[in-house]
């Protein structure tokens, strides 16, 4: 089967979009998503990027794309009041998933996981305003999914989890990613959500 790595971050307003449009894209290319949570914050730090370095008519600008991508695409979208906001619990909660969800005997289960517990984090956020640096958000959201918060969060908790998500955001760099989200075809980049349109034409070459 053919895949698509996605690297996303809960605080990228792009990768929330791309987190549902995506998986439409790879179901209807008989492909599946492999969901690639990575701290951006620690990876914009290593290059001496401040995301949120830009004029105030850029961002107002890009704060209404964003409404017209929310009609375009007919999905929920509320601009939080928390923003930026923290990650990185929330990034390893998806690991986490992942491994309790057997990530070395299912690689399709492990992502169904993967990916059911970050559109639940991304709904809570970009949707309804939730925060998710809170730990005890998180366990109620990881609840509603449907998975065992208590032991998601203590995997998500623990140093070896942790290190899985250092190690998953030193490969992105590796790898030339620099924005969120990114999607890769094989060794084939593509960088945000406007460009999911050439991942599915790549998909069915």
């Amino acid at each position: 089967m053919k895949t698509v790595d996605f690297y996303f971050d809960f605080s990228s307003t792009n990768s929330y979009f791309a987190a549902f449009m995506l998986p439409e894209i790879c179901e209807r290319a008989g492909a599946l998503v492999i969901w690639r949570p990575t701290h951006f914050a620690a990876l914009f730090r290593g290059a001496g990027f401040d995301v949120m370095a830009m004029t105030r008519q850029k961002a107002r600008y890009l704060w209404r794309d964003h409404e017209r991508y929310a009609e375009f695409t007919g999905l929920p979208f509320r601009r939080p009041t928390r923003f930026p906001i923290k990650t990185s619990a929330a990034l390893r909660i998806v690991l986490a998933a992942g491994h309790r969800a057997g990530a070395d005997a299912d690689v399709d289960a492990c992502e169904r996981a993967k990916g059911a517990i970050s559109q639940a984090i991304m709904r809570a956020y970009w949707e309804r305003d939730e925060d998710i640096a809170d730990r005890a958000v998180l366990r109620t959201i990881a609840a509603q999914a449907d998975f065992d918060a208590d032991a998601i969060l203590d995997t998500a908790d623990s140093d070896s989890t942790r290190r899985g998500l250092a190690a998953a955001t030193d490969e992105a760099i590796a790898r030339g990613v620099f924005g969120a989200p990114t999607s890769f075809v094989g060794g084939e980049m593509f960088w945000g959500k406007d460009r999911l349109d050439f991942v599915e034409r790549y998909l069915k070459k």
